[in-house]
């Protein structure tokens, strides 16, 4: 008998907290989006998810900082087919950024601007 009350009043209590957390997380995205940060949070997110940075593009490639750009598009060349014939999107896109961050820091390179 007391592990029959005991388990329902498991029962219940989780399912109080469990709406008392849902009520909290509605509660939370209300203020949120009066305040404006919801917005601003996803725009950072998606900002952020379309660059790469440049070791990442180079640990990708397998290339050094002193590599030259036809090395880095044997690289990519090569990359690329060997996925296209795995078919794994996920990592053709992933060796197409590599390639177009490097390629972005070779032109400021090239036109002498300090990159960042």
């Amino acid at each position: 008998m007391a592990a029959r009350i005991l388990a329902n009043l498991i029962v219940m209590g989780s399912g109080i907290l469990g709406r008392a957390m849902l009520q909290a997380y509605r509660q939370a995205l209300a203020n949120a989006s009066k305040s404006g940060i919801a917005q601003e949070t996803v725009q950072n997110i998606r900002r952020a998810s379309k660059f790469m940075v440049e070791p990442e593009a180079r640990q990708i490639l397998g290339v050094t900082e002193h590599s030259s750009c036809e090395e880095i598009l044997k690289k990519y060349d090569n990359l690329f087919e060997q996925n296209a014939k795995n078919g794994s999107f996920y990592l053709q896109s992933k060796v197409h950024r590599a390639k177009e961050c490097l390629e972005s820091v070779y032109q400021k390179k090239a036109q002498g601007t300090p990159y960042i």
